[in-house]
């Protein structure tokens, strides 16, 4: 049996979405939809996915879903709609078609802006909250750093080049990853087309970052963050993070009446969401949130 469903569905203006579709669609367990980062895809939740969906009688169903221009959705022609009010209005055509009307959301990064997108949008249908190295202020350096490498990653030989590739990016923030799970975030960075190795996500998508004065402070999203105090949230911040400070991080703890801060310690922007203690505490916070505690 497959590890999970092939979900395509169609946008409203006939763009095809993809979405890995996990475990049981019935049962008491609540649904858990999971949203990727910036230029991320849904392979980034694949060990979180099978340890929820695989988990005895607390199996549960998760959805982990590519937005439009990344891993299995089809790139848009027009590099504007990947926005976050468009992403927004997909992930409602995606839960839609799924039958799914109540879910805890595991947002990394643009995921953890679209779950609060989503809880002003459709408060009924969210229970909680998984932030992952998000928060209601997006430090500029962080997004200096990203914009630098969206779309302008190499193509490398193979996956032994990629993974050089990706510790010359990312090992000042991830001390402490071993040689698999370097190669597993390699495996979800590119894919094989006709007989190369390109990034799994449209091009294109480093224009969105163009535009954006990182020498003025960016706008915070304090509202948006208002909108999650009505459910239980448990927020990620990686320890060497760039984009969520230190400071934000704490005022977000203060300011929500049920929130759980955990620090990921030896990594940087997002944390993996893999290792058997990570899996362990989001599993512990989703029997919280079902417990309405």
């Amino acid at each position: 049996m497959a590890d999970y469903a092939d979900l395509f569905v169609s946008a409203a203006d006939g763009l095809r979405l993809f979405a890995r579709d996990y475990g049981p669609r019935t049962g008491s367990a609540l649904t858990v939809v999971c949203l990727p980062g910036l230029a991320r895809t849904a392979a980034d939740f694949h060990e979180l996915a099978l340890s929820l969906s695989q988990d005895g009688k607390r199996s549960r169903r998760v959805l982990a879903l590519d937005y439009r221009g990344r891993g299995r959705s089809e790139y848009d022609r027009d590099w504007r709609n990947y926005d976050l009010k468009v992403e927004l209005a997909d992930l409602l055509a995606v839960l839609t078609a799924a039958s799914i009307e109540e879910a805890a959301l595991v947002g990394t990064s643009r995921g953890g802006l679209l779950t609060m997108a989503l809880s002003a949008a459709r408060p009924a249908l969210l229970r909680g909250a998984v932030l992952n190295d998000i928060g209601p202020v997006i430090e500029g350096r962080g997004l200096a750093r990203i914009r630098g490498y969206v779309g302008k990653l190499p193509a490398p030989a193979d996956y032994g080049e990629a993974v050089d590739i990706l510790k010359k990016l990312m090992s000042a923030q991830f001390t402490a990853l071993s040689e698999e799970e370097w190669r597993s975030w390699a495996e979800a960075t590119w894919k094989e087309e006709n007989g190369r190795l390109v990034a799994d996500y449209d091009p294109a998508l480093a224009r969105t970052l163009e535009s954006i004065d990182l020498e003025a402070p960016l706008a915070p999203f304090w509202f948006l963050f208002e909108g999650l105090k009505r459910v239980p949230v448990l927020a990620l911040r990686g320890a060497n993070s760039d984009l969520l400070s230190a400071e934000t991080f704490a005022a977000m703890g203060r300011t929500h009446p049920r929130i759980e801060t955990i620090l990921v310690p030896s990594q940087g922007h997002a944390p993996l969401l893999q290792g058997r203690g990570l899996i362990q505490q989001i599993k512990r916070f989703l029997v919280r949130v079902e417990s309405g505690t």
